[in-house]
């Protein structure tokens, strides 16, 4: 059986903000999750698995729908989230157009909310619901025995006139047993990034789960259950990635240092081995000293992305963030110090914050010195605490997030937290929010001394003409 696994387009995403940057000015970034699924596939059966990413590849939907066609495929699985539901029901719909035999199989945390929405999609044959590489390879190891699928837990599917959903699949404890993702599957040497300094750039995990409990997040898929790799695992990827010309490596993790034991012991791991590569990771300020820091740096650490999201303590309970804005600063002058440097998130527009809050926030984003930092608008997406509070206060006018869901449209926009504030409002602030920081002159001054090619170079003035005309 030939399978084809489809990273599908965001022609159609959908977006509370004005899309200001375009996808190729962003950068590309490997379909991780769509790889793990595609190499478990590969070592645990004898059919053949390939991997379509139609982002890097840049095609159209005639495009992907004559590589179908090319192709031939048996089954089609292809990843979802909540934001990508248009562009997966059209790539669906190709699918079908081309060959209606062909299976299709939809797996992603959209699913994991929304399953029986999803399977009613009259193109859509099965669902993979949490952690895909072990039902996914079950799945298409027992294609056409549905009584056998019924005892593979982590299925959705239709039988006759019934759906059946075989109900929740534990989560893996032990990472080290997935094969690494083979990236060789995609045109690895295409991916970049407009913060990395080198290219090809790839994506890595090395934890799945994140235990914390901020209001605006959820990640259903992999759960709330800290899992790490061993560090002499993740360090064996890494060097495998070296051997294929990778230049830097972004760490996909929630958060990367939960257990500062195994962050040091990695850190030692690549210190050891003499591995000399650029990396990322994201992490949290309460996870953060001088000692870890500086482990980091020496490791080949390049940038720490921290997330802040505000700029008042009484914002910050709200978001049930548990850090306090001295520790921000001071994990930040560390970080600073340590010779790292730093992307700090924010959002504005959260629950009961005013415009005199929001730019508190601008205003503590601006004196904080990150290297980066990245503004967005609090969006209350599904399964969130945050969706929830909207609901139960009537701050959100109903549950438009199922409706999408049963319905995908190309004209939907989700609501905001527009208690205070506008939608008008909150898009002007942040465009201030960005203008106000990547357009002062000693940033650009500091930036461009810290250009390394002319092609960093070209995408960053990209960029930068891009804020300038918001």
């Amino acid at each position: 059986m030939k399978v084809l696994l489809i990273y599908p387009p965001t022609k159609h995403e959908v977006t509370t903000n004005i899309p200001v940057f375009k996808e190729e000015d962003n950068g590309f970034y490997p379909p991780l999750g769509l790889m793990y699924v595609a190499s478990y596939a590969k070592k645990n059966t004898d059919h053949q698995i390939e991997v379509l990413d139609t982002q890097v590849e840049r095609m159209d939907y005639d495009q992907i729908e004559e590589e179908i066609k090319v192709r031939q495929p048996d089954l089609v699985g292809i990843q979802a989230m909540t934001f990508t539901m248009i562009d997966v029901i059209l790539t669906a719909k190709l699918v079908k157009k081309v060959n209606k035999n062909i299976q299709v199989v939809v797996g992603g945390p959209h699913v994991n909310i929304y399953p029986y929405e999803t399977i009613n999609m009259t193109e859509v044959d099965y669902l993979v619901l949490g952690e895909g590489e072990i039902p996914f390879t079950e799945l298409i190891q027992n294609l056409g025995d549905k009584t056998k699928l019924r005892q593979v837990k982590g299925l959705v599917f239709k039988d006759r006139k019934d759906i059946i959903n075989t109900g929740p699949r534990d989560l893996l404890d032990d990472l080290d047993m997935l094969p690494f993702p083979d990236r060789h599957l995609v045109p690895y040497d295409r991916y970049y990034s407009v913060i990395a300094k080198h290219s090809p750039i790839t994506t890595m995990m090395s934890s799945r789960g994140c235990p914390h409990k901020c209001l605006f997040c959820d990640r259903p898929h992999l759960g709330k259950r800290f899992r790490a790799r061993s560090p002499k695992n993740v360090v064996e990827e890494i060097e495998h990635c070296v051997e294929l010309g990778i230049k830097e490596i972004i760490f996909y993790d929630d958060t990367f240092s939960i257990n500062k034991k195994r962050t040091l012991d990695f850190c030692r791991e690549i210190i050891e081995r003499g591995i000399d590569i650029d990396w990322s990771v994201r992490a949290r300020v309460d996870t953060m000293d001088e000692d870890v820091l500086a482990m980091l740096k020496k490791a080949g650490c390049k940038r720490i992305h921290y997330g802040v999201e505000a700029g008042t303590a009484e914002i910050l309970k709200v978001l049930k963030k548990g850090i306090k804005l001295d520790q921000v600063k001071k994990v930040f002058k560390m970080t600073k110090d340590a010779g790292i440097s730093t992307l700090a998130y924010f959002m504005i527009g959260s629950p009961y914050e005013t415009r005199e809050q929001i730019m508190k926030t601008i205003d503590f984003a601006m004196k904080l010195g990150a290297d980066f930092t990245f503004f967005s608008i609090t969006t209350p997406f599904p399964a969130t605490d945050l969706y929830r509070l909207g609901l139960e206060k009537k701050v959100l006018s109903h549950d438009y997030w199922k409706e999408f869901a049963r319905h995908p449209k190309e004209d939907f926009v989700p609501e905001l937290w527009q208690k205070n504030l506008s939608r008008d409002e909150l898009v002007e602030l942040w465009k201030y929010a960005n203008k106000r920081f990547y357009l002062q002159p000693a940033y650009i001054f500091k930036s461009l001394l810290k250009i390394e090619s002319w092609d960093e170079l070209r995408r960053k003035v990209r960029i930068g003409l891009q804020i300038a005309r918001m």
